[in-house]
């Protein structure tokens, strides 16, 4: 894939954020630190990320002259979240840089497409089927077993758009409730552990890794990640070698997370990749304070064209993210050695919804 002409800013520049939750929030504070200004664009009115920016744009993604308007008081724009309309990332790529190149979306937003581009890289995944009816699901059943998990192949993120498929369960139901044309049955994992790898690209071409982080789901919500896995060097170093494959394949610009799945063999643990996801990631979160550079700061610096840092961990980390009404009792993790509170200034805690984190390490 070819991209935007990368340009370097120097401090004072803008950087237009498209997307305004906690992702947003945390670039665009990253962005200061260095002496970079942010303008962030969001319909919501209550985007967490408007706090922390003097400049903000509160208009729909369709709306073309706000569009315009917004790319026209920026230098290069980024996006805190993939299902960027593509209407949209046209009209601001037609105005500026937009990094990621806004094209790795087409790749990214569909299951599917994913999935094919991750095979063609000679990397594995879990066996998977395309499925645009009743009856293909249940010929996909039929090639790939029970159980499989049911996805739509677009705008699906913490569990939802997907449905796990067991012995008994009625195929022609599963359908009807996914309501869509379009989806993607994926063949269980006898997975050990999830993990994933934070990558860093630059325009340069240079990749640079995070340690390879375990994640544990509640909910299919990411709930805790430890950093350093569990994990051999062997597979650590494939884990590391596959999001570096994946970043050079799209030539991205930016922060990428890539979660995978480790599974256990007789000749060894391997590695499945799972899902990528073409920003920076919740699973990453913990660089905030366990790393010398956080992942959204190598993020701002490879949109900005400045080169990247190799990141020093400071110890053995954890992070716990506050989901719904965990953040009522917040409080307590002020007393707590190494312990950091992360608040990311959400109005109304919602079941299901990230209202913080906490970050705790254990120097060593």
């Amino acid at each position: 894939m070819t991209g935007p002409v990368q340009q370097v800013l120097k401090p004072g520049d803008t950087i237009g954020i498209l997307g305004g939750g906690q992702l947003g929030r945390m670039l665009a504070m990253a962005a200061a630190r260095l002496g970079l200004r942010c303008n962030v664009f969001s319909p919501d009115p209550d985007s967490p990320a408007f706090d922390v920016v003097q400049n903000a744009t509160c208009a729909e993604y369709a709306d073309v002259e706000a569009l315009e308007m917004f790319a026209a008081e920026v230098d290069v724009i980024t996006y805190e979240f993939e299902n960027v309309p593509a209407s949209a990332a046209l009209v601001l790529a037609a105005r500026k840089p937009v990094l990621p190149d806004y094209q790795i979306l087409a790749t990214t937003q569909d299951r599917l497409a994913e999935k094919d581009f991750v095979t063609k890289l000679g990397i594995g995944t879990a066996a998977y089927a395309d499925v645009t009816s009743a009856q293909t699901l249940r010929a996909a059943i039929a090639r790939l077993g029970l159980p499989a998990v049911l996805k739509t192949r677009r705008f699906g993120y913490d569990g939802k758009g997907q449905i796990i498929l067991r012995e008994g369960d009625d195929p022609d139901a599963a359908w009807e409730k996914l309501e869509t044309r379009a989806a993607i049955l994926e063949a269980f994992v006898p997975f050990e552990r999830e993990v994933s790898v934070i990558a860093a690209r630059g325009s340069d071409g240079q990749v640079v890794c995070y340690d390879v982080t375990e994640n544990e789901h509640r909910d299919h919500i990411l709930k805790v990640s430890r950093v350093p896995a569990p994990v051999s060097d062997a597979v650590a170093g494939e884990a590391r070698r596959i999001a570096t494959a994946i970043a050079d394949a799209l030539n991205y610009v930016g922060v990428l997370a890539v979660e995978m799945f480790v599974v256990p063999g007789d000749g060894g643990a391997t590695v499945l990749v799972n899902e990528i996801a073409p920003r920076v990631h919740n699973s990453g979160h913990w660089t905030l304070d366990g790393a010398s550079v956080s992942q959204f700061e190598q993020h701002i610096r490879a949109i900005a064209g400045w080169p990247l840092a190799e990141p020093l961990r400071h110890g053995a980390v954890t992070m716990t993210n506050l989901i719904g009404h965990d953040v009522d009792d917040c409080a307590r993790w002020l007393t707590v050695p190494g312990a950091t509170l992360h608040l990311y200034g959400k109005r109304t805690a919602l079941p299901g919804r990230k209202m913080g984190h906490v970050t705790v390490i254990e120097p060593g």
